[in-house]
Order: structure tokens, then C-alpha cells, then sequence
């Protein structure tokens, strides 16, 4: 009878060991149990950057600044713990379909802060956790209004709708502020990233053939232009070589003229006013004359000569009957 009631207790025993170890193997806090709070030792120290929920008999009764706090034994109890730091969330990675029918997976990091520990503690159940889930469901359906191209293009844009929408649920209702949301990685999937290879690959080969001709376009304009301005330039120094050498022409023919016409001017004068001029210059027409009549027997081997040529006397009046005739036909 013993040995059997020994038996029967083993069992019990054995089962007792064995959920005594499945009890320590498993973790001392699940998601949604707190974390392990300070206990009431009527003196405490509030660290700073914390705030500390005190309840009285199961009610809320105050906040505990920082510093130096009392309390009541057995009556007060510290029930939350709540960090005023900035804290980061990491969101994890989700699939989400864009307007344009393509499945992105996405992952992100959440930065809030507490700004009212009352609504922390008791207007959600786990703060941290419900933003977290907020936060996936706004980006699925904020991704959801976009095109992959708007995804990959406006990120800014999209990290403050996410923001905007957290924060109207989360700052009111949880006392918890989203400081900012910034979407870490955005996977496509493979075909995706692979037509979009294509794409950039054939862009890039476009801006290439298009930077190409322009250039070879460029260069044609350039060389014509060229062209065009080298002709233009010859054509006016041309033009400028012409009016300089025309111009140099009339001022040689006006100087030779004046210089002529000075010249004849002073002969005359000199002519009138010196004694005997006149006769000089009947002298000289003569000799001109018989010096040019006598220059047409070496130019051409016929010629007409006056019939009274021996008459030397002759020839020379004849040239003098030449000049008075001139002086006779000038107008007075």
C-alpha cells in the first residue's frame, strides 16, 4: 500500500519539475506585461528624462517629477514607468501594392516621444505597439495612392503623410508625439528591379545619342558660323581695301591736280610779270615743236612732213603762230 501510494505521488512530482522548468524556459515578460517596476520604499528617486505613475488604492493620484518623492506605504504604488527621451520604433518589413498594381516591401523607423505620461499609461494599453501597427497601415495606404514612381520619387513626401496621420491619432488620444517617420528600405520585386534596369540603362542611352547629335549639330552651327563670319570679314576688308585705294587715288589725282594747276599758275605769273617771258616762252614752244617733229621720224616709219620743212624759219613760226593762237583764244 505504501509502495503504491510512493508510486502514484512520483508522477505528480515529475509533472510539478517538468512545468516549474517549462515555466522558467519561458520569457519573464510577454509583449503587453509591463516591465519590472520600482517598488514602494516610501523614499524614492525619480531619475531625469522619467516620470513615474503613482496609483492610491488602485487610482490614479500623481505624476512623480524627477528628484526627491515620498510616499505612502502600502497605500501608493508605482504602476508605470514612462521615458520622456526621443525613442525609435522599428517598424517592420511589409508588403504593400502601389495604384499601379506592383507589390513593394517596405520597412521603417518611427521616432516618438512622450509629451503627456498620463495619456501614455492609460489611453492605450501599449502605446509603442499600437503606433507601430498605426504606422503600418498608414503606410500601406498611403503607398496604395501612389504609383511606383511617386514611391521611389517623393519618399520625403510620403514620410510626412505618414507623420501627419500618426500624430493626429497618437498626440490626443496617446499623449504620444511622431517626431518624424523615415522609410528605411523600399524592395521591388525582382522583374520590377529589372525592367527598371532597363529603363535607366535605355534613359542614360538616349541622353547619350541625344548629348551626341546636339553636340555634332553645335559643331556644324559653330563651323558655319565661322564660315559665315570669315566671309563677312574678308567682304569688308575687301570693301575697306577698295574705298582706301579709291580714296588714295582721288587725293593723288587732287594733289596732281592742284600741284599741275599751281604749277601752271606760277608759270603764267612768272611769265607776266618777268620782262621778256613771253618771248622766252614763244622760244620754248618752238624748240618743243622741233624737238616732237623730229621725234616722228624714230617713232613710225611713215609720216607727213609740211612741204616747207627745209625752211627751218618757218617751222619755228609756225610754232609761235601756234602759241599766239592759244594766248588769242583765251577769254579775257
Amino acid at each position: 500500500m505504501r509502495s503504491s501510494v510512493v508510486r502514484s505521488a512520483a508522477p505528480a512530482v515529475n509533472s510539478i519539475a517538468v512545468r516549474a522548468f517549462n515555466k522558467s524556459s519561458q520569457p519573464s515578460l510577454n509583449f503587453f506585461q509591463k516591465e519590472q517596476l520600482p517598488a514602494n520604499t516610501i523614499v524614492r528617486f525619480v531619475p531625469q528624462q522619467t516620470a513615474w505613475i503613482v496609483e492610491r488604492m488602485g487610482k490614479f493620484h500623481r505624476i512623480l517629477e524627477p528628484g526627491l518623492a515620498i510616499l505612502m506605504p502600502f497605500i501608493d504604488k508605482i504602476t508605470y514607468v514612462q521615458l520622456l527621451k526621443e525613442a525609435a520604433i522599428e517598424i517592420p518589413s511589409q508588403n504593400a501594392i502601389t495604384s499601379d498594381n506592383v507589390s513593394l516591401e517596405l520597412d521603417g523607423i518611427l521616432y516618438i516621444k512622450i509629451v503627456d505620461a498620463y495619456k501614455a499609461s492609460y489611453g492605450v494599453e501599449n502605446f509603442r505597439f499600437a503606433i507601430s501597427q498605426l504606422a503600418q497601415t498608414t503606410m500601406r495606404s498611403e503607398i496604395g495612392s501612389l504609383t511606383l514612381d511617386l514611391c521611389l520619387k517623393e519618399r520625403q513626401l510620403l514620410n510626412q503623410n505618414i507623420n501627419k496621420v500618426i500624430n493626429e491619432a497618437a498626440r490626443d488620444n496617446w499623449g504620444v508625439e511622431c517626431l518624424r517617420y523615415e522609410i528605411r528600405d523600399i524592395h521591388p520585386p525582382k522583374n520590377v528591379l529589372e525592367a527598371m534596369h532597363r529603363q535607366v540603362s535605355a534613359e542614360r542611352s538616349k541622353r547619350a545619342e541625344i548629348l551626341e547629335s546636339e553636340g555634332q549639330r553645335q559643331s556644324k552651327i559653330n563651323v558655319s558660323e565661322g564660315e559665315k563670319q570669315s566671309i563677312i570679314l574678308a567682304s569688308e576688308a575687301n570693301k575697306l581695301e577698295q574705298i582706301n585705294r579709291a580714296q588714295g587715288e582721288a587725293e593723288s589725282i587732287l594733289l596732281k591736280s592742284e600741284a599741275t594747276a599751281e604749277g601752271i599758275r606760277r608759270v603764267a605769273q612768272a611769265i607776266k610779270e618777268t620782262p621778256g617771258g613771253e618771248s622766252a616762252v614763244s622760244l620754248q614752244v618752238a624748240q618743243e615743236y622741233i624737238k616732237q617733229f623730229g621725234k616722228l621720224a624714230k617713232e613710225t616709219n611713215s609720216m607727213i612732213i609740211p612741204s616747207n620743212l627745209g625752211d627751218i624759219g618757218s617751222v619755228m613760226a609756225s610754232g609761235l603762230s601756234i602759241y599766239k593762237n592759244l594766248n588769242n583764244d583765251k577769254p579775257n
